[in-house]
């Protein structure tokens, strides 16, 4: 009878159990890789990732470069394509430049493909010249893929982590509405959505207010 008694209470309490993010399903051919955990807080919520550096060393101690010096602090999304993606990282309120780092190797031959989710390097046309721009894909956009070294378009954008929670967040941001500003012709929110800051955070932490 107490044993019965002792397997419903454990039953119950375990419905509002939050499970933490180690024990989160990862994308597919992540098991064993070396994952980090980062919090991008914005104007409109939180966007916890999951960083693989197991297939984007570079990419990732890059992008953790940038947030542990400042430099994304009180930047902005300076574009969102409705449906597609939103990038930031680059821009501050009133749409001034941030200084960069040098640019890094382009990795996006590790095999992780611009699905939804997926949070990527922003560059110019030069393969290897992304520096501190990234954007989050809102669907699988498979046109940014890497599909050889060939030729320049050919390397496609790389690919190094996925949205963990807060992925109604990034829908949201998708969804604001936009304009031209500054040196930009469309693309930028008429409501600047800011990002306040990136911080490397625990496993435990994913999905916690």
């Amino acid at each position: 009878m107490i044993g019965k008694l002792v397997r419903s209470i454990i039953a119950v309490l375990s419905m509002f159990l939050v499970l933490p993010a180690s024990a989160q399903d990862l994308p597919q051919g992540w098991e064993g890789d070396d994952i980090v955990y980062a919090r991008i807080q914005t104007s409109m919520g939180d966007i916890d990732l999951a960083l693989n550096r197991t297939k984007a060393p570079v990419t990732v101690e890059n992008f953790f470069a940038y947030a542990t010096k400042g430099y994304y602090d009180r930047t902005i999304f300076h574009r969102v394509v409705a449906g597609r993606l939103i990038q930031g990282g680059g821009y501050s309120r009133t749409l001034l430049e941030r200084p960069t780092m040098d640019p890094i190797e382009n990795e996006a031959a590790n095999g992780l493909d611009n699905e939804r989710g997926t949070i990527a390097m922003a560059r110019y046309t030069e393969p290897h010249s992304a520096t501190n721009q990234w954007y989050i894909n809102l669907r699988h956009n498979e046109e940014l893929d890497h599909e050889g070294e060939a030729l320049m378009l050919d390397w496609g954008y790389a690919v190094f982590g996925q949205v963990v929670a807060g992925m109604e967040v990034v829908d949201a941001i998708g969804m604001v509405e936009t304009t031209a500003q500054g040196q930009f012709d469309e693309d930028v929110p008429a409501e600047p959505v800011i990002i306040e800051r990136v911080d490397e955070i625990a496993a435990e932490e994913v999905g916690a207010e």
